[in-house]
């Protein structure tokens, strides 16, 4: 099957941050080699979610529990899937703006009454969605979280990757210092509400946690030398290091970099 152009930013988490039945079940999931790797998880999940919904879209089945596995530090960390969820929220999102007669042609009101009770049902308790996906593209204010240091980078035919790797609590201090610094340059631009939104979400989760931002199905859109030169996190940074010290002629000058870059990558999905 053809990549997804997709990127991924998780959030892996220790064994203690989950229930009690929880962590027998990921003890037991990782102990039988059911753990899937991120090369792999995304198809797995598309045709997993495919084959569960059917045609019809009538009903929202349960979906298999699956997750991602990292091992940092001799400590077991879980990235869950929470298919079911997030199979519910991205129908919501779908009728978003659309006239209804569009909308429900699409997703029927049937499954929306379906996906509306799932949603809420999953808010009310303490459980949080591990991963977030960005279609054809990076979003800049990810690169917030991470560092260029953290950069791990393989070109290798078939083992093609670029991500990033980083402690939470690093994650979550760089986030409060670039929001300080927009608050004070920009107020409440829509740049400052993303990376307020990001914030937030990193706060959810236990403070042993490893964020992952994983360029994806991406890297099969860009040649070697250009996953070998990206220096993205970099240019987030300065552009933030120019804010916080009046030189708005280097912020935008770095910020004119990225989004030329990334913007390249999202024409590729109206290419023919």
């Amino acid at each position: 099957m053809p990549s997804l152009f997709a990127a991924y930013l998780r959030v892996y988490e220790p064994l203690a941050a989950f229930e009690r039945d929880e962590q027998h079940f990921w003890r037991r999931y990782v102990r039988e080699g059911r753990a899937v790797a991120p090369g792999d998880g995304p198809q797995r999940q598309r045709t997993t979610v495919l084959e569960a919904l059917g045609s019809g879209w009538t009903r929202l089945p349960d979906l298999p529990a699956e997750a991602y596995v990292l091992e940092a530090d001799d400590t077991l960390l879980v990235c869950p899937w929470s298919l079911r969820v997030r199979v519910a929220e991205a129908a919501l999102s779908a009728r978003d703006g659309v006239p209804s007669i569009i909308a429900d042609a699409f997703v029927p009101p049937t499954f929306v009454g379906l996906a509306q009770a799932v949603v809420e049902d999953w808010r009310a308790g303490p459980s949080r969605l591990h991963e977030q996906v960005a279609t054809w593209g990076v979003p800049l204010r990810w690169f917030v979280f991470v560092d260029a240091r953290e950069r791990q980078l393989s070109t290798q035919t078939g083992n093609r990757l670029l991500r990033y790797r980083t402690q939470i609590a690093k994650a979550r201090r760089r986030a409060h210092r670039s929001l300080s610094v927009l608050r004070r340059s920009v107020g409440d631009a829509p740049i400052t509400e993303a990376v307020e939104e990001g914030t937030r979400w990193l706060e959810q989760f236990h403070p042993r946690s490893v964020l992952e931002l994983d360029y994806g199905g991406l890297v099969d859109l860009l040649a070697d030398e250009q996953l070998d030169a990206d220096d993205s996190p970099s240019l987030v940074a300065a552009g933030l290091a120019g804010l916080a010290r009046g030189d708005a002629d280097s912020a935008t000058e770095a910020y004119e970099k990225l989004v030329q870059r990334w913007r390249a990558v999202q024409l590729l999905e109206r290419a023919n």
